[in-house]
């Protein structure tokens, strides 16, 4: 028997359903949504500011000001920058991490991808071959300044102890401008390649094994599989270890503290180490300041466009 509706209960219904209290509801729950989100990121927001942006903002102030011996402070304006242009020295510190940049980002990197392609494979040993590679990275920065001071030094050193079994003399490989950056990037390619490698091990063990049995049932090579598949799986792993890489070739100073001091003549004087030297030896920290402006720039710079460019070629899963 059919069930006959009450048109008042019709008219009851409609009226609930036109109701504003569940979209009120709706829009409070996504208020307090809200509230909650920025609650979560406001202890990383303060130290982001704190730590990062403020300090920013305070060093290109500090750049157009000159701090006098009782304190006060004169605006400049760009005269500091003015004086950065016409600085020889200036230029030298950054051509030299130019080359220095350029010799250590693309080694590093693709020694790191090569290490952790083979020590990702089973094998006999794996787990101590992973830590022979990863021990430079945990080293302190003095202590592998002074292991490949041993390697470097003139007459006594490994290098010309392996020379001297060939008949051949010493050299004076930190003395020498035409050696000195050669040994530094070496040094460096040492030391980071280990720390890019576990990333890059990380990456590997998230791929899906079946990708590379498809590949080899469809009778693709092992080079085949890695440039079309394993590769560009791992580029968002590239993209983050690539941005470090330049971070790192801009930020060396311990070693050079240690190793070079900048010499010989300037040979291996780097953006960063010049910034050290005319803060804290020159006592200049206008200057300093204007120099760690056009760091910050082009870092920020070369980011952008790591961004722009690699992002479009970037497969996300």
């Amino acid at each position: 028997m059919a069930v006959r509706r009450h048109p008042a209960g019709s008219r009851m219904t409609d009226l609930a359903a036109s109701s504003p209290i569940p979209e009120r509801r709706a829009r409070s729950q996504a208020w307090w949504n809200a509230v909650n989100a920025w609650l979560l990121l406001l202890p990383a927001a303060i130290l982001l500011v704190a730590f990062t942006h403020w300090p920013i903002l305070a060093t290109i102030r500090h750049s157009l000001f000159i701090t006098k011996r009782n304190g006060s402070e004169v605006f400049v304006g760009t005269d500091s920058y003015r004086a950065m242009a016409a600085d020889p020295i200036f230029w030298k510190a950054l051509v030299n991490n130019f080359w220095f940049a350029l010799g250590t980002i693309p080694t590093s990197i693709a020694l790191a991808l090569i290490m952790a392609v083979w020590v990702n494979r089973n094998m006999r040993g794996r787990g101590f071959l992973r830590l022979a590679y990863f021990t430079p990275t945990v080293l302190p920065m003095i202590a592998v300044a002074n292991i490949w001071l041993f390697f470097y030094t003139p007459d006594y050193g490994a290098l010309d102890q392996l020379r001297g079994l060939f008949g051949l003399g010493g050299w004076n490989w930190l003395g020498d401008p035409s050696t000195v950056m050669g040994c530094l990037i070496v040094m460096v390619i040492w030391k980071e390649a280990g720390f890019f490698m576990i990333f890059y091990l990380a990456a590997l063990q998230q791929l899906s094994p079946d990708l590379d049995e498809a590949a080899s049932i469809e009778g693709a090579s092992r080079w085949y599989t890695f440039r079309r598949i394993t590769f560009p799986l791992l580029m968002p792993t590239t993209l983050f270890v690539a941005i470090n890489a330049v971070i790192n070739s801009f930020k060396l100073v311990d070693h050079l503290v240690i190793m070079t001091k900048g010499g010989p003549n300037n040979a291996s004087t780097l953006l960063l180490y010049y910034i050290y030297e005319v803060a804290f030896t020159f006592q200049d920290s206008s200057y300093a300041a204007t120099l760690t402006v056009v760091l910050l720039t082009l870092l920020s710079a070369i980011a952008l466009l790591k961004f722009g460019y690699l992002d479009r070629r970037i497969h996300y899963q």
